[in-house]
């Protein structure tokens, strides 16, 4: 008589992944999407709007200890913990990577914003810096349709994980992030 074997499924690992608003979270959800669709990688993403931090980073990187500290709390601990930061003063800056570095947070920089990390998925726009003010209309002219805070599946129309790999040549904190979670 045979013995039937049991299928094992591999637990996934829990990922933090904060950002300011609507937009940071909208990626996260396409970037756990897209984990879930490569057979090797067993991770879930939580993805995680922060509200906007008006500005400072430091401040936002403590909501995001608060918020990680409530939520290991309740479940098991995060595999990977990271941050979706826009610039901001030097000094606020190096306060945020200290607490982050102390809380072991890794940080994903936008400079200056999440329109212009955006940008840089895109064929052709990984070299473009747009200055302060600029990065929506930068976004605009190559991404005719894009509205700030689209969720997952409106990304997933333009973005693939090709097109994650290619912003991460030119965004170091995302390159980061793809190792950690087995994506690069």
């Amino acid at each position: 008589m045979s013995r039937r074997r049991i299928a094992r499924i591999p637990q996934r690992k829990p990922i933090f992944l904060g950002g300011e608003g609507q937009s940071e979270e909208g990626y996260g959800a396409l970037l756990n999407r897209l984990a879930k669709e490569v057979d090797t990688v067993h991770i879930h993403i939580l993805a995680e709007s922060l509200q906007p931090g008006a500005g400072d980073p430091q401040a936002l990187v403590l909501r995001a200890v608060q918020r990680i500290t409530d939520l290991e709390r309740r479940r098991d601990t995060f595999a990977a913990k990271a941050l979706f930061l826009d610039r901001g003063t030097a000094q606020k800056n190096e306060a945020a990577e200290a607490l982050a570095k102390r809380n072991g947070i890794d940080l994903i920089w936008q400079e200056p914003d999440f329109e212009a990390f955006l940008l840089h998925h895109l064929p052709g726009c990984q070299k473009l810096r747009p200055p302060p003010g600029e990065s929506m209309p930068a976004l605009l002219r190559h991404w005719p349709g894009y509205q700030k805070g689209m969720p997952a599946l409106q990304l997933a129309k333009r973005i693939t994980l090709t097109e994650i790999r290619l912003a991460a040549t030119v965004e170091p904190g995302l390159h980061e992030l793809l190792k950690k979670l087995g994506l690069s």
